[in-house]
C-alpha cells in the first residue's frame, strides 16, 4: 500500500475563518473612531453658534437651544456654559458621547468632549 501525500484543501478556508474576527474588529475601530471625530467636530461648530448668539445678545436658554440646533446632541449629554465679561463672552460645551458601535463601544467607554469659544461682545 502506497501513502499518498496530504493534500492541502481548505487551507485558506480555515485561514479566512481565523482572521476575519480580527479584521471585522478592525473595520469597527475605525467606525467608532471616525463617529468620535465627527463628533469633535459638531461640538466645535456648536459652541461657535452658541458663542455667536450669545455674542449678539441672546439668553443663555438662547444658546442652549442654538448648540442643540448646530449639533443634534442629546440634551441630557450636553452641558454648556456661558460667561460674559466686558467686552466679550466665552461659551464652554461640554459634551459626553455615547460610544454605540457593537463591542469597540463598550471597550472603549464613553468620551468626554469639550470645546470653548470666545467672541466680542455686538453692540
Amino acid at each position: 500500500m502506497k501513502l499518498q501525500p496530504r493534500r492541502n484543501e481548505g487551507q485558506a478556508t480555515v485561514e479566512f475563518a481565523l482572521l476575519l474576527p480580527v479584521a471585522v474588529v478592525a473595520l469597527l475601530v475605525i467606525a467608532q473612531i471616525g463617529l468620535v471625530a465627527r463628533a469633535r467636530v459638531m461640538l466645535t461648530h456648536a459652541t461657535r453658534e452658541g458663542a455667536r448668539v450669545a455674542a449678539v445678545g441672546g439668553s443663555d436658554a438662547e444658546v442652549t437651544d442654538a448648540v442643540i440646533d448646530a449639533s443634534s446632541f442629546n440634551r441630557a449629554r450636553l452641558s454648556v456654559s456661558v460667561l460674559r465679561e466686558s467686552s466679550v463672552v466665552t461659551v464652554l460645551v461640554v459634551y459626553v458621547m455615547q460610544t454605540n458601535v457593537s463591542v469597540v463601544g463598550a471597550l472603549i467607554g464613553d468620551p468626554k468632549m469639550s470645546s470653548i469659544a470666545t467672541m466680542y461682545l455686538e453692540q
